[in-house]
């Protein structure tokens, strides 16, 4: 069993306060497991919606209005989830690192926008799968609220289109075999290079290019901190893993 794993709530706040207090480029990298505290489920967990239902393509929602529909469906589900989270103890703790200076860039998987809510600044939050709680036109950019798109469809019946190019309305939120947002990437890769300390929060470190992060700031000489719940293909690249729950660990940061 690797040496680097603890446990121990008191022992592993103790060893992210002092990583945190030894570190002068903090990065932070989340996953779902922040927001499961906040009573967003997992998707990808035994149980969650990718073991249910069948991801609905990009190629499939440009060229088909029933899968647009369905995908549309899902996502005011989801929205209504989203709408009645609120930031937990961990996103408030890493807006109080941004605050304080401590935490250079929040690198996010999660399309929740908990962090924003929590009091991080748009220009610090990286986020690399999107964001579920807007649309915009695939064609121009337009943004649109999801409440006024789900009453549109209602009305009509149809898939919405941009009213500024005529351009597909889609959840802000990149799709299975969508392309990666190029400035995204852009962004956390400059955060990753600058970091000194990498501490990834909540994440399988299973879904890529998003999981490559970690490992090139191993690389480039980071320190590298893992905190989850379950194992991770990285645990052994870590210089430690906290295994411990999210919201108790950061309280106290």
């Amino acid at each position: 069993m690797p040496t680097n794993i603890v446990r121990d709530l008191d022992e592993g706040r103790r060893i992210l306060a002092d990583e945190i207090a030894a570190s002068r480029a903090l990065v932070v990298f989340t996953g779902a497991g922040i927001s499961t505290e906040s009573g967003i489920p997992d998707f990808r967990s035994p149980g969650g919606l990718w073991s249910r239902l069948r991801p609905i393509e990009f190629q499939d929602f440009v060229a088909s209005e029933a899968a647009r529909l369905e995908d549309w469906r899902r996502r005011f589900e989801l929205g209504r989830q989203f709408g009645g989270a609120e930031p937990n103890e961990g996103h408030k703790a890493i807006a109080r690192l941004v605050e304080s200076g401590h935490c250079r860039a929040v690198i996010t998987q999660n399309i929740d926008g908990l962090h924003a809510r929590a009091g991080v600044p748009a220009d610090r939050i990286v986020e690399l799968h999107g964001n579920g709680t807007y649309a915009h036109c695939l064609r121009c950019g337009t943004r649109a609220g999801i409440a006024a798109v789900e009453a549109e469809i209602a009305e009509t019946g149809t898939s919405p289109r941009c009213p500024a190019c005529g351009g597909l309305v889609k959840c802000a939120v990149v799709s299975f075999g969508e392309a990666m947002p190029v400035d995204a990437m852009a962004r956390a890769e400059e955060a990753t290079r600058a970091a000194d300390l990498f501490l990834a929060v909540g994440s399988s470190l299973q879904v890529y290019p998003a999981a490559g992060f970690p490992i090139m700031a191993k690389r480039l000489g980071a320190r590298l901190v893992i905190v989850n719940r379950d194992e991770t293909e990285l645990d052994d690249l870590a210089d430690r893993v906290l295994r411990l729950p999210i919201g108790p660990l950061f309280k106290t940061l």
